[in-house]
């Protein structure tokens, strides 16, 4: 088989960004069905350039063989959100988490609070629609400024779906890349970090001038619900204290997540008085208003829905059919040599960690703009630049942080990203009026470029490695 030219090389880019683009934002085609086109046309291309159809599979099974523990990781995660909801563990938190929003630090407390409950909950989707919409009831209701307001939401539930260990982004950052999920999580404290105290300077300032906010809206009806649904206790906090304790002590992490799960499924049964059948339907199904004994006042059913109805190993599934997706064009990619002649030239550019930082953040924004998908932009990137990263002595964690500074970060601030869609008609804020205020989706950009560049805290691949002890045998 001939190397590939530069030209022959891109073209498969090209001709995917240019599809998905087309097919996902203006003919709303499944993004699974467009990625599978893409392989298809790259392998056209492969095959005339010399590989044969048994390379092109065998390449495609090493690519999900490598990624077997991960991706069984990923309906771990399903699972142990599903069981948290039922035992009542994620539930306590975002009630006790609305408790605490102090009038005085609106934003502030918006942006915590958001954050809190994204953290928990794994996703931005799902706090932004419950808590979100509270805090933007509250903000109208007293003619707060909604923009700013909605800023600090979106921000506090990016922090979330960047640092929970439930968020499926955060996952496949960690998948992608082959970096320990927990070491991914630890790496990006950072540059969310320093984004995170820029977002407090920054609410705070907005905030200063707020003397007093009146009643909490429509938290006040999801606090009433939370509470005659289910039995608040100390308890409740064991599951998520063991997957913390798990975290620091650097235990594997799917039997601690099993672990959990399998605590909160016994908390549900004997706290909550769900049923074992409810209880193994959930963790596998997902967690659903049906569920419950307790009857939801129509009212508020709607947005409680919105708080309940997830998690579960089969709502994972999704995610299964977009990385074999993914999978299915990267591994004809790679075994045809587009990757190695994309690399060479890439590192021509790239003759510094800080140069590389900064191409995968461009690389990043590039995917999200031309498609809109986070997902795409992680996991397509992690197989592109993974062999750089390494080539230059540099640690795996380094890339995953910098594909959620990017990925995770850039496709609420794109208007015609589904994300952005999402936010904007839950929180009843254009796109274009809170971007200014969601700031920890652009500053984590900013302070990756910073570390990079002052190479503060970008770990190398000789750091990692330990001499083996040496036997004094005098």
């Amino acid at each position: 088989m001939q190397k590939p030219s530069l030209f022959n090389s891109v073209l498969p880019l090209i001709f995917m960004f240019l599809l998905i683009s087309y097919g996902s934002l203006v003919v709303r085609l499944p993004l699974s069905f467009l990625l599978i086109v893409s392989a298809v046309f790259t392998g056209l291309l492969a095959k005339a350039n010399g590989l044969t159809v048994g390379e092109m599979m065998d390449a495609i099974a090493d690519k999900v063989r490598n990624t077997t523990q991960g991706l069984f990781l990923v309906l771990c995660i399903g699972g142990l959100v599903s069981s948290w909801i039922l035992s009542g563990t994620i539930p306590m938190f975002i009630y006790y988490g609305i408790k605490l929003i102090d009038p005085q630090y609106f934003y502030i407390t918006a942006f915590l609070l958001t954050a809190l409950a994204s953290t928990v909950t794994g996703t931005s989707y799902g706090s932004a629609g419950t808590i979100g919409v509270a805090v933007m009831g509250v903000a109208a209701a007293q003619g707060l400024p909604l923009d700013v307001a909605a800023g600090a939401v979106i921000s506090g539930a990016i922090f979330g779906d960047k640092m929970s260990p439930c968020s499926d982004t955060t996952v496949l950052a960690a998948l992608s890349t082959r970096t320990n999920l927990y070491t991914h999580i630890r790496h990006m404290f950072y540059t969310t970090g320093g984004a995170t105290l820029l977002c407090l300077c920054v609410y705070g300032f907005a905030g200063f001038s707020l003397t007093a906010v009146g009643g909490i809206g429509e938290s006040g009806t999801l606090l009433a619900d939370l509470e005659a649904i289910y039995d608040f206790s100390w308890l409740l906090l064991l599951p998520a204290i063991l997957v913390l304790a798990g975290s620091f002590l650097k235990k594997p992490t799917i039997p601690i997540i099993i672990a959990s799960s399998f605590l909160a499924l016994f908390q549900g049964v004997v706290l909550q008085g769900f049923s074992v059948k409810t209880a193994v339907n959930a963790y596998v199904k997902g967690f659903s208003l049906s569920m419950l004994t307790t009857q939801v006042p129509l009212g508020s059913r709607e947005l409680m829905a919105r708080l309940l109805n997830r998690g579960g190993m089969e709502s994972m599934l999704p995610i299964f059919l977009l990385v074999f997706c993914v999978f299915a064009f990267a591994g004809i990619y790679s075994r045809a040599g587009y990757l190695t002649t994309i690399l060479e030239n890439l590192c021509k550019l790239t003759r510094s960690p800080a140069s590389l930082v900064a191409a995968t953040l461009f690389a990043s924004l590039l995917v999200c703009l031309a498609t809109g998908s986070t997902y795409l932009s992680i996991l397509l990137l992690g197989e592109l630049f993974g062999p750089m990263y390494q080539k230059m002595n540099l640690a795996s964690e380094n890339l995953s942080r910098t594909l959620e500074d990017a990925g995770t970060c850039a496709v609420p601030l794109i208007p015609w990203s589904i994300t952005a869609t999402y936010l904007a008609t839950t929180i009843g804020v254009p796109t274009v009026e809170y971007l200014p205020w969601a700031v920890l989706c652009y500053s984590g950009m900013v302070f990756a470029l910073v570390f990079a560049y002052s190479d503060f805290r970008i770990t190398r691949l000789s750091e990692k490695i330990r001499p083996a002890p040496v036997n004094d045998l005098n």
